[in-house]
């Protein structure tokens, strides 16, 4: 595969996080008293939610494209990158993956948790998933990450998405259910953003690398 096609498509990550800030923007106008403070992004895709078809189909293009973006930044540093750092951009693809299938497959069947088939996978199948494989790969991003100049910035702000996943996750229980959307906010758009800004990475890092 051309070297250059290869860099161009790993900035589907940047495009992923262009059609997420739709979704979640356009999603928020067709909802009637939604609360950006209080309820989660999530209920914005939601099967009853007022927003499901307009919000739905934006997330599906973050989706595609996040999945697109982290498959080519890792055959980038493939052959390149350290194996730790190798490592983690995989797993964090995975992770990518996992999400963009079970959510699609699992959208919530109402706001907040309702007891359904639906609900459980999502929270207790999908999410653990997605956190766990986001604590593993964010991790060995770091640890490889910082063993070489060209990847220690990614190592850095690896780190940075992990500490605001933390926030996120921990804040939910702990602050008042008025700002649950606002926690949870910590951590979604920690993925969005790294999603993203790892685009970047391997359309620069991939103007070296590929061309070793």
């Amino acid at each position: 595969m051309n070297s250059r096609l290869v860099r161009l498509l790993s900035l589907s990550g940047v495009v992923a996080a262009v059609f997420y800030s739709l979704h979640v923007y356009l999603g928020i106008q067709n909802y009637p008293g939604y609360s950006s403070l209080s309820q989660a992004v999530s209920d914005l895709t939601a099967i009853d939610a007022p927003s499901y078809i307009i919000a739905s189909r934006f997330s599906a293009l973050y989706s595609m494209f996040s999945v697109l973006g982290c498959i080519f930044v890792y055959l980038i540093v493939s052959s390149h990158a350290n194996k730790t750092f190798r490592l983690g951009v995989g797993l964090y693809a995975i992770m990518i993956s996992v999400s963009a299938v079970g959510y699609t497959l699992f959208p919530l069947s109402g706001q907040g948790f309702q007891g359904t088939f639906q609900d459980i996978m999502h929270f207790y199948v999908v999410t653990i998933a997605v956190v766990l494989l986001s604590i593993a790969s964010l991790i060995s991003i770091s640890i490889g990450g910082w063993r070489n100049r060209e990847t220690k910035a990614m190592a850095v702000l690896a780190l940075i998405a992990l500490v605001s996943m933390f926030v996120g996750s921990i804040g939910i229980g702990l602050a008042p259910k008025e700002y649950f959307g606002v926690l949870e906010r910590f951590s979604v758009y920690s993925v969005v953003v790294y999603t993203a800004l790892l685009g970047l990475f391997g359309f620069m890092y991939g103007e070296r690398g590929l061309n070793d």
